[in-house]
């Protein structure tokens, strides 16, 4: 009888622990939500899940797998608590073991852009294709599949006088799958990413977390089997693949027009054209990011999103920016040892940023670990210096590295440009 009410005090013990670290948990994703609200940081950019009250009972799978901290369980339910930070990779999608979640774009109050496509991918203008999250998919499977389907798509399409069968636009996972299939195909291809890696949304994960919960089909390399997997050793393997195919990338090239021509299309970049038999676009719904347009902005040192803190360890830096996201990496960069950090934005104060960015800011401040220089403006990035004028008087600082958090340009005009149909999704798949 003794042991009975041993273990039924062990049981109340677990019960009650547990139940005190929902409650922390419950409370802080609230605030968190709150906060989200007040700083009308509240809708998704793309992608987003939604999920069924009915089906949800708050295993929290969702919220673990979650790479950006999106999601958070309230009252017991899966929550965006941190929407605008929600990419629609579709991580939490997969780890649901409820069916609770499906993805959508837009919301009740804001719509979002969606190109029409066909089953095999190719959109309203013939020759023109679209695969992964730009056509509205963000898991990397899907997507790889997608690039793959689209690019057999292509070979069906007459063959012509075009310098190329096709140029591909991005190389995140679909991109990625779609030149392969090009190589594997004996296809001529050109295949561009506007960045300096390949991985799309993928190499922009915080560190160590889990990037891939499916096995994914890939031509020439076959069935890729990693189940879970963290973003580095993931895009180690898609490096060392690129090297064992041989695969071609043009990076740091970004797609500024597509020119319909005799004898298809001509595809200008910020490094030339090309005339090609058919397009195929796999980049994501981020955009393009918002150049400062100055002298030196070309060079290796300008990034346009932190990824790891740690590299920057003992450097003189420059964060351009004013929302959460310049907030968030000048607040990060500062705690690295030996860093200095000046934050430059070009109004006269910071809007539309969480409070808890805000004080964090001053905190780093009055630490003197961050210089904030408002009503600003980058004029030239120096290899060693970075000008910023600053109430009308410009100004030298030491700089080895600069991080432009500027905000993106969606490619949607362009495509609207050159005939590509669109419908506005609110809240649907």
């Amino acid at each position: 009888m003794n042991y009975l009410y041993l273990y039924g005090a062990i049981i109340a013990v677990i019960v009650v622990l547990y139940s005190r670290r929902h409650v922390r948990k419950d409370a802080t994703h609230k605030t968190l939500l709150k906060e989200s609200i007040q700083s009308g940081l509240s809708e998704p950019p793309s992608l987003h899940p939604i999920f069924d009250p009915v089906r949800c009972i708050g295993s929290g799978s969702c919220a673990k797998v979650c790479p950006e901290g999106a999601i958070g369980i309230v009252n017991g339910k899966g929550v965006l608590i941190n929407a605008a930070h929600c990419i629609g990779h579709g991580a939490c999608l997969a780890a649901c073991p409820f069916d609770a979640i499906k993805l959508v774009f837009g919301t009740e109050k804001r719509g979002i852009d969606i190109p029409h496509i066909s089953p095999d991918f190719e959109t309203n203008v013939p020759g023109i294709f679209i695969a992964g999250e730009l056509g509205g998919m963000g898991l990397i499977r899907k997507a790889a599949e997608q690039g793959r389907q689209a690019i057999a798509a292509v070979r069906k399409r007459p063959s012509g006088a075009a310098q190329y069968d096709v140029v591909i636009v991005g190389c995140g996972p679909a991109g990625l799958s779609a030149g392969l299939s090009s190589i594997h195909h004996k296809l001529k291809y050109k295949l561009i990413e506007q960045e300096d890696s390949l991985g799309g949304a993928v190499y922009h994960y915080p560190r160590q977390k889990i990037a891939m919960t499916a096995p994914v089909v890939l031509d020439i390399v076959g069935t890729v089997k990693f189940g879970e997997v963290q973003k580095e050793k993931l895009l180690q393997f898609w490096n060392g693949v690129v090297q064992k195919t041989g695969l071609e990338i043009g990076f740091r090239e970004r797609m500024e027009a597509i020119e319909k021509c005799d004898e298809g299309f001509l595809v200008k970049t910020n490094r030339g054209g090309y005339v090609t038999k058919s397009v195929l676009l796999a980049m994501g719904r981020r955009g393009t990011p918002r150049k400062l347009d100055v002298p030196g902005e070309e060079t290796h040192k300008v990034v346009y999103r932190l990824i790891d803190p740690q590299q920057y360890k003992g450097q003189a830096l420059l964060v351009v920016g004013g929302g959460d996201s310049a907030l968030e990496a000048a607040i990060a960069l500062s705690e690295q040892p030996g860093t200095t950090v000046i934050l430059s934005y070009r109004s006269a104060a910071f809007s539309r940023v969480k409070q808890k960015n805000r004080s964090l800011l001053e905190q780093a401040q009055q630490a003197g670990r961050i210089q904030v220089m408002l009503n600003s403006a980058v004029t030239e990035i120096l290899e060693k210096e970075a000008v910023i004028v600053c109430e009308g008087q410009p100004q030298r600082f030491p700089n080895d590295a600069v991080i432009v958090c500027a905000g993106g340009l969606l490619p949607t005009p362009l495509l609207q440009k050159i005939g590509i149909a669109f419908e506005t999704k609110f809240g649907t798949v």
